[in-house]
Parts: structure tokens; C-alpha cells; sequence
């Protein structure tokens, strides 16, 4: 069966970052289903509850209620989450925490751009590659990317 849109999650506290990365994901020419998320705990809850694991997962670094690593360290302990792709975002990473985030198994490390052409080109680029990967049957566990 052929994929003909991606599940894309958002965890940001920040509404603002909620509405700017929906707006461009629904300028992609790949459809794209959105659910968001402002807390590490809730987006865990959803994720563990429910049986369709999106393809994307945008996270925050700084994600309250359970940050980012905790999460992302629960999501690689579960094999059904292995499909996903986990992209750990913010504005000002430091190389420590990029490097942190690689370890616990991002895929992709993205510090947010500080202006909408730029931001959307990051998104676009890494949604790009996602599909790539997720039509295409490319082992996804060798895919990592810094933008």
C-alpha cells in the first residue's frame, strides 16, 4: 500500500512555534496530518495509547512536564516507535546538548531558524528526506542530519 501522507507530531510549549510549523507543513505538496503537543508527558501519553506511530516527531528541546531526552529516551526502549523519525529542535542547542540528543536518538538536530524563509526551508528539507526515507524502504536507523 502506498503512503500517501505523513503523521507529523509537534511538542513546543511555545504556541507561536505550534502555529508557524503548522502553517508550513500545510504548504507541502506531501500531505501532512498534525497533532500537537505542549508537554513532554502529554505527547508521551498519546504516543503510548494510540496505534498509528506517526512518521515525524518534532521535540522541543526544552519540552516541560517531561523534557525532550526523557522522552526521546522512552521512545528508543520501544521497538514500535523504531518507524520514527525524531527531530530535536531550539533555537540556541548548545554543541553538548546536540550531542546529547544524537546519542539518545534523534535523527535530526535542528536549531530554529530565526526567520519564517529560513525556517521553512529546514522543515521542508527535513520532510523531504523523511518521505524519501519512508517510500523508498531506506534503513531509517542510519539517518541523521544536523540543519
Amino acid at each position: 500500500m502506498k503512503k500517501e501522507y505523513l503523521n507529523v507530531i509537534l511538542a513546543d510549549d511555545n504556541e507561536g512555534n505550534l502555529i508557524l510549523f503548522k502553517n508550513i507543513l500545510q504548504e507541502f505538496k506531501v500531505q501532512v496530518k498534525v497533532k500537537t503537543f505542549c508537554n513532554g508527558k502529554d505527547l508521551m501519553t498519546y504516543l503510548n495509547e494510540n496505534i498509528v506511530v506517526p512518521e515525524v516527531v518534532f521535540l522541543n528541546y526544552y519540552l516541560p512536564l517531561k523534557n525532550s531526552m526523557e522522552c526521546l529516551s522512552e521512545i528508543k526502549s520501544d521497538q514500535k516507535f523504531d518507524p520514527m523519525t525524531i527531530i530535536v529542535f531550539n533555537e540556541d542547542l548548545s554543541y553538548e546538548q546536540e550531542e546529547e540528543a544524537f546519542v539518545t536518538g534523534a535523527n535530526v538536530i535542528m536549531k530554529t531558524p530565526d526567520n519564517y524563509r529560513d525556517m521553512k526551508k529546514s522543515i521542508t528539507d527535513i520532510i523531504s528526506i523523511t518521505w524519501q526515507y519512508h517510500t523508498s524502504g531506506l534503513n531509517k536507523n542510519n539517518f541523521i542530519m544536523k540543519v
